[in-house]
């Protein structure tokens, strides 16, 4: 039987990248339907539900994607209701591929070392990916805040934290270079998760750092969102610190994103959100 997988998208064009990983992670045939709301989405469901006998379910199951993680939340949302008994199929929420992006770097991060007790600067971190790796880091017990160029901002994304998670991040206004100088001043990781392209700190602001341990640029885009790190670095040391580019955890990512797809396909229960992607990664890291 073959293994059928739906790409709900929330943008009106569904992800290539997602579809081409998503059949490397074990797929058979992928649906991508872009424009997908938690108004059209029941009949999808049901279509998943209710075709195949209960030992097959497991050879149909959801991704959901698209570029808002809010919208991606509330469709998890709206199809976990249309659930019930066995008549279920598996779920990925990977917005923006915030939930295994940020697992990736959290994970890296997070190896061979205790990150309980340090305190993580997350700069830009409203986004998806840095609001996902807020949240995996505050798991781990790292006293986290949260910056954005409007505090307004920074506290929405906190409080849409705590009401998800129930977890406590903390937010600050940092809209420019000094305020990040600032903002950065006795952390031991720094996390940047900017938009492509726009470097938020100069090598300068934090080479000299005495508490600085980790530092990780989730940006590809030329010029870094932190001078001073490559995109390839790979817990590369740089002025003592260990550092972590984009493309050097984004390995991780594309494998973790291929395991959690090909995961989807052993039973029709499974639910795969930030917690468990996060639980993932740490097995396949190193």
């Amino acid at each position: 039987m073959k293994k059928l997988l739906y790409q709900l998208d929330t943008d009106p064009t569904p992800s290539v990248f997602d579809n081409v990983v998503c059949y490397d992670g074990g797929a058979d045939h992928i649906t991508a339907i872009g424009g997908v709301t938690t108004a059209n989405v029941g009949a999808m469901v049901d279509g998943a539900i209710f075709t195949r006998a209960p030992k097959d379910k497991k050879n149909t199951a959801l991704f959901l994607g698209g570029s808002s993680m809010a919208d991606g939340e509330a469709l998890l949302a709206a199809v976990r209701k249309k659930f019930f008994a066995n008549f279920r199929v598996s779920v990925m929420l990977d917005s923006n591929g915030s939930n295994t992006t940020a697992a990736a770097c959290v994970a890296w991060l997070g190896h061979g070392r205790q990150l309980a007790g340090k305190k993580a600067v997350i700069l830009a971190g409203t986004g998806p990916v840095g609001s996902r790796a807020a949240v995996m880091l505050a798991r781990e017990g790292v006293h986290v805040t949260l910056t954005s160029r409007k505090e307004e901002q920074a506290q929405k994304a906190a409080a849409a934290i705590q009401e998800r998670f129930g977890l406590s991040v903390a937010a600050m206004a940092a809209p420019d270079a000094e305020s990040r100088r600032a903002a950065i001043v006795g952390a031991h990781i720094i996390v940047a998760t900017g938009a492509g392209g726009i470097q938020l700190l100069s090598e300068s602001d934090w080479k000299d750092s005495p508490t600085l341990e980790l530092i990780a640029d989730a940006n590809a885009t030329p010029p870094m969102g932190i001078e001073g790190i490559d995109m390839m670095d790979k817990a590369r040391e740089r002025h003592g610190k260990i550092a972590f580019g984009a493309i050097g955890f984004g390995a991780l990512k594309i494998a973790l994103q291929r395991a959690c797809v090909a995961k989807l396909f052993e039973s029709n229960e499974l639910i795969l959100d930030a917690e468990e992607i996060y639980a993932i990664a740490k097995t396949m890291v190193g």
